[in-house]
């Protein structure tokens, strides 16, 4: 670890952090709290996503379905209009509902072939934009003058890494450049993530074995063809399997560096109020038995 002790890193000037671990645990509170403090810049792997690395996917896919509407097609074609995604850091609409969700086309699904496509797209991306950390870092310092970086990872980094393996490509080159920060969540956080999205299913990121099991899982149990597949009713039939799968992949990234539970990322009001909560997990790992 970047950081071997709590005075390491309290000491450090320039304090480099990752965040990791599932949705709606508190990334996105603690990156937003630390920018506000001026002192920290907020590099947002799902933003870098959507602006660099799935942008000309959405923009391609916009374009082909305005082509198919003869008063687009016309302004397209003089170039009179332009389209293009709009991504924001609070809001990821344009990632989310391009990647969509399998199963009937009447129902907004998509063929499972195409599917597939997509999240492969989507797993090149993630994995280009975890890479690009480094680079962030030194920009982060170097063009607008911040001392201090945090990375907020979103919930599928667990889907592209292999955490028991020492020589993984993209722990290896993360944790040489971030202190690595699991924010653990409870049984009752799962299933209060799990009651909201059933709420409100949203399509999500798919380690590709995980999502051909669970597709063909999907249709031996419900008795049905891939073209007739509900896209919500399966996602919401897949969602808790899928925290179950990622939940050891987590704690297995955790061994590369700390651990923090939800409600102390909760509490995080400043800067201070960070640092203390990075210094506290640094001391617990260090008071453990290996």
């Amino acid at each position: 670890m970047i950081y071997q002790s709590a005075q390491d890193w309290r000491d450090a000037e320039q304090k480099k952090v990752l965040l990791f671990g599932m949705s709606g645990l508190g990334k996105t509170h603690v990156s937003n709290t630390l920018r506000s403090q001026g002192d920290w810049f907020h590099y947002s792997i799902d933003y870098r996503i959507g602006t660099r690395y799935m942008g000309e996917h959405i923009t391609d896919s916009c374009i082909q379905a305005a082509m198919e509407h003869p008063y687009l097609r016309e302004m397209l074609l003089r170039d009179a209009i332009y389209i293009a995604p709009n991504v924001h850091t609070h809001d990821l609409t344009a990632v989310s509902t391009y990647l969509s969700k399998p199963g009937n086309p009447d129902k907004n699904g998509l063929p499972i072939d195409e599917y597939r496509r997509r999240q492969d797209q989507f797993k090149n991306a993630e994995i280009h934009a975890l890479m690009d950390t480094e680079h962030f870092i030194d920009r982060a310092r170097k063009v607008y003058g911040y001392n201090h970086f945090i990375c907020d990872t979103g919930g599928s980094i667990c889907e592209w890494v292999d955490p028991s393996n020492p020589a993984d490509t993209i722990m290896t080159e993360l944790s040489a450049q971030t202190l690595m920060v699991w924010i653990e969540g409870s049984d009752a956080h799962t299933e209060e993530l799990v009651r909201r999205f059933d709420a409100a299913p949203k399509p999500m990121a798919y380690q590709p074995e995980f999502l051909s099991r669970a597709w063909s899982e999907y249709l031996n149990e419900f008795k049905v063809q891939e073209d007739a597949v509900d896209p919500d009713h399966f996602i919401r039939w897949t969602y808790a399997q899928a925290l179950a799968h990622r939940q050891p992949r987590y704690a297995a990234m955790a061994n590369w560096g700390v651990t923090v539970c939800a409600e102390e990322v909760a509490a995080v009001q400043s800067a201070v109020d960070f640092e203390d909560l990075i210094a506290k997990a640094l001391d617990r790992r260090t008071e453990t038995p290996t």
